[in-house]
């Protein structure tokens, strides 16, 4: 999360592409009863700059001789002001445009249209089309930027319509043995493909497995197995279909269930048709977070945690702090230290993994040197400057993760990643530079008068095996060779080797700042998270702060081509951070609290429907920094139990057990 205080008057987008106030020059003159801001436009189309003038009214409504000290433009990610009143609009959604003179605020609401639809691209079946076979064809219209609109109708036509037919829906059914033309369009931008229709060679038809048990979640993949005369296989598309309400199955005979009962498959090929049963069961993975023990109430709220060892670091949001905790006995945390640095965030902390060498990122420093700092922990309980790297990272740092002697960390002012070699930690330097291309990023001048790029954020990075995997917020996963050697990259040199995009404003709606935030590698899935909050909020207020967001599960089994394979949605709050180990995902869901989820075997479909979700836990306190309501940041297991840390209340130190075995250990 980024650092967001608002006022209730106005909104601005800082450097670091956090919301604040912006640093206006003192006031020189009356503050006007009004400002207005022209032209009163009120629609616009994503990717256009708008230049707009702001004038301040008294009271008689006469014009004030006054010019205004700062625009702003929000939510950030949708749109981007200059010092001249000039607007770039990066994403469709209400963007509020507005003014600052002498002390005083006015505002408009702009519309913004997405961009027209630049390609429409086609999911051709993989085998030929028995006569007398349907299915539904994919088809995806894009923008531009790679976002997909699915609010656009795609219109389906079949060019040889007696080979193979097709209606509105894609639905395409063989009517006679040739090869069809089948073409996708929304407005003047169309797409075609072709499709084989072959006499139905298929004589005798079955499904394996013919029956079977799952739990609900559970994914059962069934095949069609068919032969022509003289029991040959023959290779032919299946429509393939489930009886009830609560399951579903793909193209590919991937079942799942998210309630249990009985379940009738079915296979068809022309006028040949096999069904299997399916018997669902509960998936009964309900387990308890039971607390051991939690840390002392701080004034301010905490951010980031790391476990390592015998000592839990615990960094600070308007505190510039890293609370240092021994946990030699989980049940009672006792605070050893605390350690100030000149920054009103620190987001993110953690160490080597022989935890001889710490790093924390810095945001909202005084002196506006931000960067990251290195810690000596040759003494663990006792932190010690022991470098810093400001050089070229001077605006911020959201997120850093040390992999080796290497930071791969945000840079909040380019929205870039940057590669630093602390080989020598006292002498750190930096290696590489790498940032998604997009013609709307362009350099921003803050009221504060530094330079900022409007229109890019990185979020969050993991290094496993050689590949960094990127939140890279409206840009959606980003992944990157850097040692693994698929595309000959290095930490010196990365290599981009794919990219998976959202469009977040259909995902959530107008008035939201939304994007990929979190990731987690864990086998062959990506959970890539994402964060919402409303486009207006004020981090230091008491009252309530809603958010949006969920987990995506990205398969990247086949890293080239990453696909999202199912999600964890919890409806009334959002995702932050999370770590998976051991089939379990562990995640703090903000206003939701904490959260246990199974992720055991083959994922597909609506993880909190199907009865995944293990535990939660209510990380609430009436001494909090907003009494009574959690926002459970994120989670780290350590030792058998996992630790959950909370920005109003801290660090919540639990363990997962079962409720039916502790009932019977009961005396």
């Amino acid at each position: 999360m980024r650092l967001a205080v608002l006022l209730v008057a106005a909104v601005l987008v800082s450097p670091a592409h956090g919301q604040e106030k912006p640093q206006e020059a003192k006031p020189t003159g009356p503050k006007p009863s009004r400002v207005e801001i022209t032209p009163r436009t009120v629609e616009t189309v994503a990717g256009q700059q708008l230049t707009f003038s702001a004038a301040g009214y008294d009271e008689a409504g006469n014009k004030i001789d006054a010019q205004p000290s700062a625009w702003f433009a929000a939510p950030f990610d949708l749109a981007f002001a200059d010092d001249k009143g000039t607007v770039t609009f990066t994403g469709s959604g209400d963007v509020r445009v507005g003014a600052i003179i002498n002390g005083k605020s006015g505002f408009i609401i702009v519309t913004v249209r997405p961009q027209a639809v630049a390609r429409v691209t086609i999911s051709k079946p993989r085998a030929a089309l028995a006569v007398g076979t349907g299915l539904t064809l994919q088809a995806q219209a894009e923008m531009a930027n790679g976002d997909p609109r699915t609010d656009q109708q795609v219109k389906w036509v079949s060019l040889r319509p007696e080979v193979a037919s097709i209606d509105e829906s894609g639905f395409v059914t063989g009517q006679a043995v040739g090869t069809a033309m089948l073409q996708a369009s929304v407005g003047d931008i169309k797409a075609t493909t072709s499709i084989d229709v072959v006499r139905n060679p298929v004589r005798e038809l079955s499904i394996t497995p013919k029956t079977t048990r799952a739990r609900t979640g559970d994914v059962v993949r069934f095949e069609s197995v068919a032969s022509s005369q003289g029991n040959a296989r023959v290779s032919a598309v299946a429509r393939w279909s489930v009886s009830g309400v609560g399951a579903t199955i793909d193209a590919d005979g991937g079942f799942v269930a998210e309630k249990p009962g009985s379940y009738a498959v079915t296979a068809t090929i022309g006028d040949r048709s096999a069904v299997a049963t399916v018997s669902v069961v509960p998936r009964e993975v309900a387990r308890e977070l039971e607390v051991v023990g939690r840390t002392s109430q701080e004034e301010f709220q905490t951010a980031e945690q790391w476990i390592i060892g015998k000592y839990a670091y615990l960094s600070s949001i308007m505190a510039g702090r890293v609370w240092v905790y021994d946990i030699s006995d989980p049940a009672k945390p006792v605070k050893v230290d605390s350690v100030s640095f000149d920054a009103r965030v620190i987001n993110d902390v953690s160490t080597t993994a022989d935890g001889k060498i710490g790093v924390i990122t810095r945001e909202g420093a005084s002196n506006r040197k931000n960067g990251i700092v290195f810690l000596d922990l040759a003494d663990p309980a006792h932190p010690k400057v022991l470098s810093e790297y400001t050089e070229t990272v001077t605006g911020g740092v959201h997120s850093a993760y040390i992999n080796g002697h290497y930071v791969y960390l945000t840079d909040d002012a380019t929205g870039s990643l940057r590669v630093i070699d602390f080989a020598d930690p006292v002498k750190p330097k930096e290696v590489a530079r790498w940032q998604t291309e997009n013609p709307l990023a362009q350099p921003v001048k803050a009221p504060e008068g530094e330079t900022y790029i409007g229109g890019r954020m990185l979020h969050d990075v993991q290094v496993v095996d050689g590949l960094i995997y990127m939140g890279y917020w409206r840009d959606g996963l980003v992944i990157l060779d850097v040692g693994n050697g698929i595309k000959g990259g290095r930490p010196e040199r990365p290599q981009f080797v794919s990219q998976l995009r959202f469009n977040y404003s259909e995902l959530y709606g107008p008035g939201w700042m939304a994007g990929a935030h979190s990731v987690f590698r864990y086998k062959n899935y990506v959970f890539l998270g994402d964060e919402v909050f409303p486009a207006q909020y004020d981090l230091t207020d008491k009252a309530r702060i809603p958010t949006k967001g969920i987990v995506h599960v990205v398969d990247v089994s086949d890293i080239l081509n990453p696909r999202k394979v199912a999600e964890y949605d919890v409806p009334e709050e959002g995702a932050h951070n999370m770590w998976v180990e051991n089939d379990v995902m562990y995640i703090g869901y903000y206003g939701g609290g904490a959260r246990a989820v199974d992720v055991s075997g083959e994922l597909r479909g609506n993880l909190y429907r199907q009865g995944r979700e293990m535990a939660r836990l209510w990380t609430g306190d009436a001494k909090g920094f907003r009494p009574n309501i959690p926002f459970a940041w994120g989670a780290q297991p350590h030792d058998g139990l996992i630790y959950f840390n909370d920005l109003h209340t801290g660090i919540w130190v639990t363990k997962m057990v079962d409720p039916a075995e502790k009932a019977r250990q009961k005396p």
